[in-house]
Protein backbone atom coordinates (compact mmCIF):
# COMPACT_ATOMS: atom_id res chain seq x y z
CA UNK A 1 0.00 0.00 0.00
CA UNK A 2 0.92 3.36 -0.08
CA UNK A 3 2.21 4.50 2.97
CA UNK A 4 3.01 7.84 3.05
CA UNK A 5 5.15 7.61 6.06
CA UNK A 6 7.94 5.58 4.23
CA UNK A 7 10.80 6.60 2.29
CA UNK A 8 12.08 5.57 -0.82
CA UNK A 9 14.84 3.32 0.96
CA UNK A 10 12.29 2.89 3.24
CA UNK A 11 9.95 1.04 0.53
CA UNK A 12 13.35 -0.88 -0.92
CA UNK A 13 13.75 -2.08 2.51
CA UNK A 14 10.53 -3.27 3.04
CA UNK A 15 10.05 -4.91 -0.47
CA UNK A 16 12.78 -7.40 0.70
CA UNK A 17 11.95 -7.37 4.75
CA UNK A 18 15.22 -6.36 5.85
CA UNK A 19 13.54 -3.95 7.89
CA UNK A 20 12.75 -6.61 10.25
CA UNK A 21 16.53 -7.32 11.06
CA UNK A 22 16.56 -4.72 13.83
CA UNK A 23 13.39 -6.88 15.12
CA UNK A 24 14.97 -10.23 14.83
CA UNK A 25 17.82 -8.85 17.07
CA UNK A 26 14.92 -7.78 19.78
CA UNK A 27 13.45 -11.40 19.54
CA UNK A 28 16.89 -12.83 20.76
CA UNK A 29 17.18 -10.50 23.27
CA UNK A 30 13.75 -11.57 24.81
CA UNK A 31 12.32 -7.87 23.89
CA UNK A 32 10.09 -8.76 21.49
CA UNK A 33 8.41 -12.29 20.79
CA UNK A 34 8.28 -14.38 17.67
CA UNK A 35 4.86 -13.82 17.68
CA UNK A 36 2.89 -11.34 18.54
CA UNK A 37 0.53 -8.19 18.01
CA UNK A 38 2.92 -6.18 15.88
CA UNK A 39 4.69 -3.04 17.62
CA UNK A 40 2.71 0.44 18.06
CA UNK A 41 4.15 3.44 16.63
CA UNK A 42 3.62 6.46 19.02
CA UNK A 43 1.85 7.91 16.56
CA UNK A 44 -0.36 5.38 16.28
CA UNK A 45 -0.70 4.96 20.07
CA UNK A 46 -3.25 8.31 19.93
CA UNK A 47 -5.61 6.82 18.45
CA UNK A 48 -5.83 3.41 20.27
CA UNK A 49 -7.92 3.03 23.16
CA UNK A 50 -7.20 3.30 26.66
CA UNK A 51 -8.27 -0.12 27.97
CA UNK A 52 -7.31 -1.46 24.68
CA UNK A 53 -3.70 -0.39 24.33
CA UNK A 54 -3.52 -1.43 28.58
CA UNK A 55 -4.43 -5.24 27.42
CA UNK A 56 -1.98 -4.83 24.48
CA UNK A 57 0.54 -4.27 26.92
CA UNK A 58 0.36 -7.76 28.71
CA UNK A 59 2.38 -9.21 25.37
CA UNK A 60 5.36 -9.03 24.07
CA UNK A 61 4.98 -7.33 20.59
CA UNK A 62 5.81 -9.97 17.99
CA UNK A 63 8.07 -10.11 14.41
CA UNK A 64 4.57 -11.44 12.92
CA UNK A 65 0.73 -11.65 14.28
CA UNK A 66 -2.22 -12.61 13.63
CA UNK A 67 -3.39 -9.16 11.59
CA UNK A 68 -0.28 -10.09 9.28
CA UNK A 69 -1.21 -13.51 8.59
CA UNK A 70 -4.61 -11.77 7.41
CA UNK A 71 -2.81 -9.60 4.95
CA UNK A 72 -3.01 -5.88 7.38
CA UNK A 73 0.81 -4.48 7.33
CA UNK A 74 0.42 -1.48 9.04
CA UNK A 75 -1.25 1.21 6.99
CA UNK A 76 -3.19 3.42 8.79
CA UNK A 77 -6.14 2.59 6.46
CA UNK A 78 -6.25 -0.91 8.25
CA UNK A 79 -5.18 0.82 11.72
CA UNK A 80 -8.80 -0.31 13.06
CA UNK A 81 -9.18 -3.70 11.20
CA UNK A 82 -5.23 -4.29 12.49
CA UNK A 83 -6.17 -3.69 16.53
CA UNK A 84 -9.49 -6.07 15.92
CA UNK A 85 -7.10 -9.05 15.10
CA UNK A 86 -4.82 -8.38 17.64
CA UNK A 87 -7.48 -7.94 20.55
CA UNK A 88 -8.32 -11.90 19.13
CA UNK A 89 -5.12 -12.74 19.17
CA UNK A 90 -4.47 -11.81 22.87
CA UNK A 91 -8.04 -13.06 24.10
CA UNK A 92 -7.48 -16.58 22.10
CA UNK A 93 -3.71 -17.03 22.34
CA UNK A 94 -3.13 -20.48 22.69
CA UNK A 95 0.20 -22.72 21.46
CA UNK A 96 -1.65 -23.81 18.37
CA UNK A 97 -2.77 -20.27 17.33
CA UNK A 98 1.23 -19.87 17.58
CA UNK A 99 1.71 -22.42 15.33
CA UNK A 100 -0.58 -21.67 12.89
CA UNK A 101 0.82 -18.09 12.49
CA UNK A 102 4.00 -19.22 12.24
CA UNK A 103 3.23 -21.62 9.52
CA UNK A 104 0.69 -19.05 7.84
CA UNK A 105 3.25 -16.11 7.89
CA UNK A 106 5.17 -16.93 5.13
CA UNK A 107 2.43 -16.86 2.49
CA UNK A 108 1.41 -13.78 3.93
CA UNK A 109 4.44 -11.98 2.95
CA UNK A 110 4.80 -14.29 -0.40
CA UNK A 111 1.26 -13.00 -1.32
CA UNK A 112 1.94 -8.88 -0.05
CA UNK A 113 3.93 -9.18 -3.00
Amino acid sequence: PDDKRITRIGKLLRRYNIDEIPQIMNVLNGEMSLVGPRPISTQDRIMVEQDYFDLRLKVKPGLTGWAQVHGLRGGNIEMEERFQYDLYYIENWSIWLDIAIIILSPYAIRNAF
